[in-house]
């Protein structure tokens, strides 16, 4: 996939289109502007004037993490199958619930309040009931290759794990299977 450059403030309005597209973006920002939150994962910053090195280091990392796009993406459907590079596991509804959220903030964190609003949208039962799913997935997800970690007093971040996953695997009830 192709890392977009964008010039910072200029072009604002092309860079809220391309993250709607989900591009890879490199935001090059003017001397004396402040630097832009960056909370999407497709996309990094680099103050001009730049080294050319260090603004292909910065497309070359965008493009490494993400060179394949969104495909590599896990994906959940409404019956609650998450299905990333041909594996695929079982999640129950509330579940489902929390890894849509996790996704959809892929690569970034995620606050534990947003995650209760998710899992339970008529208010959460209780403090340690997000506790208690979060590890029934992250044991879940993990043979799909996806790694969901803690973030100290924020919330949590979903990402992939690659370590994990073998190319001719298929996922079953989170049982490892060779095709």
């Amino acid at each position: 996939m192709d890392v977009v450059l964008l010039r910072w403030p200029f072009e604002e309005g092309r860079r809220e289109r391309l993250e709607h597209e989900g591009k890879l973006r490199l935001l090059l920002v003017e001397g004396g502007v402040p630097a832009p939150a960056c909370v999407d994962p497709f996309e990094d910053w680099v103050r001009v004037p730049a080294d050319e090195a260090d603004v292909r280091a910065r497309v070359d990392s965008l493009a490494l993490r993400y060179g394949t796009g969104r495909a590599d993406l896990p994906e959940l459907d409404h019956d609650g199958l998450l299905r990333r590079r041909g594996g695929w596991v079982s999640l129950p509804p509330v579940e489902a619930r929390l890894m849509s959220a996790l996704i959809e903030r892929f690569g970034a964190v995620v606050s534990r309040d947003q995650l209760s609003r998710s899992g339970w949208p008529k208010g959460a039962p209780g403090r340690n009931a997000l506790d208690v799913h979060v590890l029934r997935l992250r044991r879940r997800v993990a043979p799909v290759g996806l790694a969901i970690k803690t973030v100290r007093s924020r919330g949590y971040l979903l990402e992939g794990d690659t370590s994990v996953l073998a190319d001719d695997a298929v996922y079953a009830n989170g049982e490892v299977r060779r095709a």
